[in-house]
């Protein structure tokens, strides 16, 4: 007779500086280990699994992601396992919620949109503090410029230029839902500069290093390094010269992920 599996949804953030992002690598520290290490040491076995919903990169933040936990016994209460988690979790990760899913739940298909933010700032170098969740760019930027390239990027088009080593055969179409760059109101510090600026974008899926991509087009735009044209064609024109400029990982937040349960 085959085992009941019992799958929970257990909803996280992070500060990713110090981490090698979320995937275990042999001899590194990652989100995905510290988490399977607290997991082990409540349960005092490790006869479960973890599998999350997004592999962020290395320095990148999470101010809402998920991973879902299968199990072939219950918890016996969820509410203490829930604060037991908390406690023993490095101080960096916090668990928000835990909610009891079924087989049907898919964390990787069942995610209606993902949402990531990107903090930034220019001109006067900032204070070392705000490296790790916020961008400096020590030139001018025209933010006007910026403005307009982020709602180019609004709607279905071709993305394979955003994305890192694209392969041939592969679906690079993807929505974007939403795109747009404001003044930063959003996280706020006494060591932030005077004024920064935050870049939203939402969709349903994207590729590897694909939002990285786009701001760093936008960096480069914001230069006048690039163009409201090469904007255009590069998601019209997937055979053009691969876009090589990928914005610092540590601005990145994946802000918020909403699923279909």
């Amino acid at each position: 007779m085959n085992q009941k599996k019992h799958y929970y949804l257990i909803h996280i953030q992070y500060l990713g500086f110090r981490f090698h992002g979320w995937a275990k690598q042999p001899g590194l520290k990652t989100i995905h280990l510290m988490i399977d290490k607290t997991i082990n040491f409540i349960l005092e076995h490790d006869r479960f699994k973890t599998m999350g919903t997004s592999r962020t990169d290395a320095m990148v933040s999470a101010n809402h992601s998920a991973f879902e936990l299968f199990m072939n016994e219950p918890i016996k209460d969820i509410e203490l396992f829930f604060q037991d988690f908390n406690l023993n979790l490095p101080s960096d990760i916090k668990a928000l919620k835990i909610e009891e899913v079924d087989a049907n739940f898919n964390i990787i298909n069942s995610s209606e949109y993902k949402k990531y933010t990107y903090l930034f700032s220019y001109g006067e170098k900032q204070h070392p503090f705000s490296s790790s969740l916020m961008c400096n760019i020590q030139d001018n930027l025209d933010i006007a410029q910026m403005k307009i390239a982020a709602e180019l990027f609004k709607g279905t088009h071709n993305f394979k230029n955003y994305c890192t080593r694209p392969t041939e055969g592969k679906n690079y179409q993807r929505t974007i839902l939403e795109s747009y760059i404001e003044e930063n109101k959003t996280y706020q510090a006494n060591f932030f500069p005077e004024k920064s600026f935050i870049y939203t974008v939402k969709g349903k899926g994207f590729l590897r290093n694909q939002v990285r991509l786009m701001m760093g087009q936008l960096i480069s735009i914001g230069k006048n390094e690039s163009s409201l044209e090469y904007l255009k064609t590069s998601l019209v024109t997937p055979h053009q010269k691969q876009l090589n400029y990928i914005a610092p990982a540590s601005g990145l937040i994946l802000d918020e992920i909403k699923f279909n349960i």
